[in-house]
């Protein structure tokens, strides 16, 4: 065999196993196209409401913070 031979080959198989794995997980069909988009959109907004959720927490606990401060200087002062 050639080595174009070969690539030919191995190529074929990669399409066929790539094919093999997308039917096996159900992104065969037309829809496939739209489900991976529906789900990367999923993935992104779940990243942003983490992250959200994260910068709210962060402040709450440095108004916590700065609210103990200003209440422990507020009882030294009087």
């Amino acid at each position: 065999m050639t080595e174009a031979e070969i690539e030919v080959l191995i190529e074929k198989c990669a399409e066929r196993a790539a094919e093999k794995a997308l039917l096996k997980i159900g992104l065969s069909d037309e829809s496939a196209y739209d489900d991976v988009r529906e789900l990367r959109g999923l993935l992104e907004a779940w990243r942003d409401t983490k992250k959200t959720v994260g910068q709210t927490i962060a402040r709450w606990v440095t108004t916590a913070i700065l609210v103990a401060l200003a209440a422990s200087a507020y009882m030294k002062v009087k």
